[in-house]
């Protein structure tokens, strides 16, 4: 049964999550269609493009993201603490950087509160507490993404109606295990498609970023007001890693260590390598008490192993607690890859 996005995304439990949605009937929307021959490449340069602007908005950090021809998925990390440290003026001018807000709010920023009456600066404050926990909702950030994304496409096609599967998928991620396994699930899909042989040449993911070979990003159709408002907005850099973990909003591993454990992923579960797992296991496994032998094995499907929520035993078992609930799929393969792990 389907659970509620509130039993789902849940920051008291983790700020960290694996998003990922697909195009209506998972056609090739975004991509290159091999039975029309119609190219829609430039519609992925605008996903990746899109995630990072709207990242400089929201209290939503980007730690890695695939964008593939009928899916994308995306990890990320929902920043509170950022939220609520902001002022009303902050809130207030983040969410007018993509929203107008009623006229009061629109008066508010022209004008500021000198000469504002104290019912109408009280309604703005009101205002700004509704605007602040919408830059840490999850399901926002998402909406803002795929709606914008959906009205370009459409009016690209000179069409109406759905683009986007109904509602995103959602999977907490309950421990730094299950972050650097979604991590590299993502990166690599490109390579598990077969449509790229290394990281580096993986077009629009994240590692091909971070590593300074990214493609050139497609110009939005026919933009509007509020697309040009989207344009206008910086992008946000990607996450950055800390090998010390001490700082919360960055990634919690050293970056050589990632690519290490990316890089040997990747020849782990090459068609032509398939079954010959390499026998120099990278360091972050070790230390983060992972079966190298079993997530070679599982990579590929690791995270469709899992439901809602992604971690160890012992994390899957307190989340189900939390949630109050019988059973959290996930538990055999939680089992084989972080059997060693805390």
């Amino acid at each position: 049964m389907t659970q509620p996005r509130s039993a789902q995304v849940s920051v008291s439990d983790t700020p960290w999550y694996h998003c990922v949605s697909r195009c209506v009937r998972r056609a090739f929307l975004c991509g290159e269609d091999p039975f029309t021959g119609a190219s829609y490449e430039h519609r992925r340069g605008w996903i990746a493009d899109r995630l990072q602007r709207l990242a400089s908005v929201f209290a939503v950090d980007v730690a890695g993201y695939a964008v593939m021809s009928n899916h994308f998925h995306v990890v990320v990390r929902i920043d509170t603490e950022r939220a609520a440290a902001s002022s009303t003026d902050e809130v207030l001018a983040r969410w007018t950087a993509l929203f107008s807000g009623p006229l009061l709010v629109q008066r508010y920023m022209a004008e500021g509160r000198a000469g504002m009456a104290a019912g109408d600066v009280l309604a703005v404050d009101q205002l700004a507490e509704t605007y602040r926990v919408r830059l840490m909702d999850l399901s926002w950030f998402m909406r803002t993404l795929n709606e914008g994304i959906a009205r370009q496409a459409n009016a690209e096609d000179n069409v109406k109606g759905r683009f986007w599967e109904g509602r995103y998928k959602s999977q907490a991620l309950l421990d730094e295990q299950a972050v650097i396994a979604a991590m590299a699930y993502v990166d690599l899909n490109p390579i598990r498609a077969g449509i790229a042989e290394t990281p580096e040449e993986s077009d629009f993911t994240s590692i091909q970023q971070r590593l300074g070979r990214e493609p050139a990003r497609g110009e939005g159709a026919e933009a509007d007001a509020y697309e040009d408002k989207v344009a206008a907005l910086p992008r946000a850099p990607l996450m950055p890693f800390d090998a010390t973990g001490r700082t919360e909003w960055a990634i919690p591993y050293a970056f050589d260590d990632y690519l290490e454990l990316v890089d040997w992923l990747g020849r782990a579960v090459h068609p032509a390598k398939r079954g010959r797992i390499p026998s120099d296991r990278p360091k972050i496994l070790v230390r983060l008490g992972m079966d190298a032998e079993a997530l070679a094995e599982e990579s590929s499907r690791l995270l469709k192993a899992f439901g809602s929520a992604v971690g160890a035993p012992a994390s899957l078992t307190a989340a189900r607690a939390r949630r109050q609930i019988g059973y959290l799929r996930g538990i055999r393969a939680a089992a084989r890859v972080f059997a060693g792990a805390a």
